[in-house]
């Protein structure tokens, strides 16, 4: 497995655990993690043997959000000609979106696990989970605008599909904290729990049943809700028929058919 600074990836189980490995600096995303998650996110991707990811943060807390040296650097950068300052700025922009469309676009489950803050670019990157699960301490931000700015790394675009579009600007207006009660009331994670112990435990019960179930068909059902995001229902109607009239034909159905009719578990292929 490679060493990263920012991260600590482990597989057991078909289960990828990636973790944000700086509790020192409160798990901030400094310029490791940003291409670091890229080359994680691929290896995902390309690796039959995981079937899904537990995204979570070491130490007490998920991430304080991007690290303010990073935003200094780019500070650092600029010159006396505003339109190239724009243009350099932009790419930079576009290359952070891009690392955590990665997770966005990966074709397994990512689940978050969120313990302590997690605030400002960290909402960016939960936003672009398939789910979210926390502690009842855990505190949400969507800190940019208490640094000035809009936030612009997914946020504004991601959360208003997962807690309204009301709840969204309220939170992104005010910065103000959400705490893992009232995220799971408003839905912005699934389900709060007392600590950090009982929230890993049923995160990883829950990543353990999604690797049990067919890749191909956890594959097509995670691309189905996420193409619905920006799609027709007859757009999205006329996909899942081309897509599975070639994943109909996969083995997977007769072995999930022959489990279901011997009430045994079925065994799938990566």
């Amino acid at each position: 497995m490679t060493e990263y600074q920012a991260f600590r990836v482990e597989l057991k189980d078909r289960i990828a655990h990636v973790v944000i490995n700086r509790p020192e600096k409160v798990n901030a995303m400094n310029a490791a993690f940003w291409d670091e998650i890229v080359d994680i996110f691929r290896w995902v991707d390309d690796t039959d043997a995981v079937r899904v990811v537990v995204l979570t943060g070491e130490g007490k807390h998920f991430s304080a959000g991007i690290d303010l040296q990073l935003l200094a650097q780019a500070a650092s950068g600029l010159g006396s000609d505003i339109g190239r300052n724009a243009e350099l700025l932009r790419r930079k922009i576009l290359k952070l979106q891009a690392s955590l469309n990665a997770v966005d676009n990966c074709r397994k489950p990512v689940i978050a696990a969120i313990q302590g803050y997690c605030l400002g670019g960290a909402i960016d990157l939960i936003s672009a989970c398939d789910m979210r699960y926390c502690t009842l301490d855990a505190q949400f931000s969507i800190k940019e605008i208490d640094m000035g700015m809009a936030a612009d790394v997914g946020t504004l675009q991601r959360l208003p599909r997962i807690i309204g579009d009301g709840l969204m600007r309220e939170l992104a207006y005010t910065g103000r904290n959400v705490n893992g009660q009232e995220a799971q009331s408003i839905g912005l994670v699934n389900r709060a729990y007392p600590d950090q112990a009982s929230l890993m435990q049923a995160v990883l019960e829950l990543a353990a049943q999604i690797a049990e179930k067919s890749p191909l068909a956890i594959r097509g059902t995670k691309e189905m809700i996420r193409y619905m995001r920006d799609h027709r229902v007859d757009d999205g109607l006329e996909y899942i028929a081309t897509w599975n009239a070639a994943m109909l034909q996969s083995a997977d159905l007769k072995v999930a058919m022959a489990a279901h009719m011997s009430k045994q578990k079925p065994d799938f292929a990566d």
